[in-house]
């Protein structure tokens, strides 16, 4: 989401979006802190040295936009130290042109985030993924939240956010030539949903290797309704203006999109299936 809107905002982004989005994630499990910096709440992280394999990825603008609405942490509260998680070297993928007061240092040659957290170096880590020293059970790295489930759940209640981290996109140059592509490519993923939903509902014999998904499914259903992964610009515009409008403050987008300028025109309406 991040990369394409970006680009879209610059005006040179070869894909047209759908509102289909394959990865979601509530992002209270994506922040990692040092037990010994007396970090035991959002709010002590002012002052901090955060690493981040890349300033712009997606999970971290939805980290940032909790951190400041519900925390006051700004992005210029704390110094962002940029860099591999475990292989050194990561740069930015996409030029930025991030706010005076926003402080973001290159990793020194050579070490890596998870590197850097294990050592001491830096506070915390936010990111997409764990690092391996919280992976390998270093003694010294925990999550912010204790509870990262029930912290996302209680967010979920007060915002009505379900994260969208990836959307599918089509070559706008096939969309230029086929017009009526879009619209039925979104409807095969709709379709594809509501097939794998009504096969991980059949628990006489399981199709994901992981137990409780019977649980699982009723607890998403009770807290978010029963089309909790939806599809669809309508069904997902407010997600989307508080993460268009976060990308722009933060100096990410050129220009302050819409949700309409991130999705062919033919896709706006819904398509039941």
């Amino acid at each position: 989401m991040s990369s394409f809107a970006v680009k879209t905002a610059n005006g040179d982004c070869p894909y047209v979006g759908l509102p289909v989005f394959p990865s979601r994630a509530f992002r209270h499990h994506s922040i990692y802190v040092r037990t010994d910096r007396d970090i035991t709440r959002p709010e002590d992280l002012k002052g901090k040295r955060i690493g981040v394999p890349e300033y712009q990825v997606t999970a971290n603008v939805w980290v940032r936009a909790m951190l400041e609405d519900d925390h006051n942490v700004k992005p210029s509260d704390v110094t962002w130290v940029r860099g591999g998680y475990e292989q050194p070297g990561r740069v930015e993928k996409i030029a930025l042109r991030l706010p005076p007061d926003v402080r973001v240092e290159d990793a020194p040659a050579g070490s890596t985030i998870s590197g850097l957290l294990a050592s001491g170096e830096i506070d915390a880590v936010i990111g997409p993924r764990a690092p391996s020293c919280f992976v390998n059970h270093h003694l010294q790295v925990r999550w912010l939240y204790p509870d990262p489930a029930g912290a996302a759940a209680a967010w979920y209640r007060k915002t009505s956010i379900f994260p969208i981290m990836h959307i599918v996109g089509i070559r706008r140059t096939l969309a230029d030539q086929h017009p009526w592509l879009p619209a039925a490519v979104m409807k095969a993923f709709e379709q594809s949903k509501a097939r794998a939903l009504a096969k991980m509902a059949d628990v006489a014999a399981s199709k994901v290797t992981l137990p409780f998904i019977e649980e699982q499914l009723l607890a998403a259903r009770r807290l978010m309704g029963e089309d909790f992964w939806s599809y669809g610009l309508e069904a997902n515009r407010h997600v989307l203006e508080v993460f268009l409008t976060r990308h722009h403050a933060e100096g990410l987008s050129s220009r302050l999109l819409t949700p309409d300028a991130l999705f062919h025109p033919s896709t706006h309406e819904a398509h039941r299936v």
